[in-house]
């Protein structure tokens, strides 16, 4: 299988992407899940494809853009169909069906038929797991960031109380893929990722005339504005 470029990745989340703050938050996200898929990857010797699981992961959730009307707001309550929206997007774009499951196959911990029927969720009855080792990875990867307002990094004590809601057995799935992976380092992507988000936030809102509060004075010297 010839899988797309990095750069052709990039364009298919700019065709699919309905603005620049919608690309900004999928596209970042999907690079961050990438990142701590790479971290993950180089501790463990589970012979994996490197190059589908970074395609994988930034594609993952291409699915997205579909969610978002013509105001650019997101349809939180359909939020769970992103996935197999995805799916249909990379299919048709031509992608083999093992690229297309890293859309359909990284909700949660995995979404059986029980629990589409159970919760009367929107999306076609069906099993959407994780198969591969390869789709397991990017899945278990993904749940250590969120596009919330303001996107957040979570670690794994964090998800698994949020996912304890689910179920047990979605907990201990998650412990499984844990287990397996091992936790990522997130403190360098929050110094990357976090700061920078919060320095364009600060000079923002300073340019436009808006009283900001004075950051703690760790916070400042990790963003520069010893001098601001």
């Amino acid at each position: 299988m010839t899988l797309p470029t990095a750069q052709d990745v990039r364009a298919l989340h700019e065709k699919y992407a309905p603005s620049q703050a919608a690309f900004d938050l999928v596209h970042t996200h999907c690079e961050i899940v990438c990142r701590i898929a790479e971290q993950l990857m180089a501790r463990t010797d589970h012979g994996l494809d490197a190059d589908l699981v970074r395609t994988g992961a930034l594609l993952h959730d291409i699915g997205v853009y579909r969610l978002y009307d013509r105001a650019g707001r997101l349809d939180h309550g359909n939020y769970i169909r992103h996935g197999v929206l995805g799916h249909e997007i990379l299919r048709r774009e031509g992608f083999p069906e093992r690229l297309s499951r890293f859309c359909s196959c990284h909700t949660g911990v995995g979404l059986t038929r029980h629990d589409i029927r159970e919760h009367k969720l929107p999306v076609p009855v069906a099993d959407y797991l994780a198969e591969s080792t390869e789709e397991q990875l990017v899945m278990y990867a993904d749940k250590f960031h969120t596009k919330s307002t303001p996107p957040k990094f979570l670690d794994a004590d964090v998800y698994a109380s949020h996912l304890r809601k689910f179920g047990e057995d979605k907990v201990a799935a998650f412990h499984t893929l844990r287990a397996r992976f091992g936790e990522p380092d997130l403190a360098p992507l929050k110094a990357q990722y976090e700061d920078a988000a919060a320095l364009a936030r600060y000079r923002e809102r300073r340019a436009a005339g808006a009283t900001v509060g004075i950051p703690h004075e760790a916070v400042r010297a990790r963003l520069g504005l010893e001098r601001e």
